[in-house]
Parts: structure tokens; C-alpha cells; sequence
């Protein structure tokens, strides 16, 4: 499953539960109102963290990704030069 979609999901969770939460509170509207808040507050920062994570996670795969290419180019490259100096002689 691709972390889109699973990051949508977590959004439509928290929809849900924020919309049931509503229908059932026992609470005052206004109470209810600020507890969704603070829990909406929380599902933020723990989605934004997440978020992070995941990003920094991305950029180290990519930065590895990239050095084994640049690696790859340069073997292939030193070869292509000695097989054209080879055929040269």
C-alpha cells in the first residue's frame, strides 16, 4: 500500500472520529468543541512527525540511490575508455 494512501486513510479516520465524537459527546458543545480541537491538534502533530519521518527517510534512500548511480557512471565510463584506448592501439 502506498503511503499516500495510507496517509489518506489516517485523514479519514480522523474525519470520522471527529464526526462521531460530535454525534455522541455527553459534554457541552463548547467542551466537545475544544477536545476535538486538542485531539485534531494532536493527530497534526503526530501526522506532521510522521510526515517527517518519512521525508528524511526518502531523501537518505534517494542520496544512496543517487551515489550508487554516480558510481555505476563512473565504472562504466572508465571502461568505455579503456575498451576505446584498447581498439585505438
Amino acid at each position: 500500500m502506498s503511503s499516500g494512501k495510507i496517509f489518506l486513510g489516517v485523514l479519514a479516520g480522523v474525519a470520522a472520529g471527529a464526526l462521531l465524537g460530535i454525534l455522541f459527546a455527553p459534554d457541552k458543545g463548547s467542551n466537545t468543541r475544544k477536545k476535538i480541537t486538542r485531539k485534531g491538534e494532536d493527530y497534526g502533530d503526530t501526522i506532521k512527525e510522521k510526515l517527517d519521518e518519512f521525508l528524511e527517510s526518502m531523501s537518505e534512500k534517494f542520496e544512496e540511490v543517487k551515489e550508487e548511480v554516480s558510481d555505476f557512471a563512473e565504472k562504466g565510463k572508465a571502461k568505455v575508455e579503456k575498451e576505446f584506448h584498447d581498439v585505438k592501439s
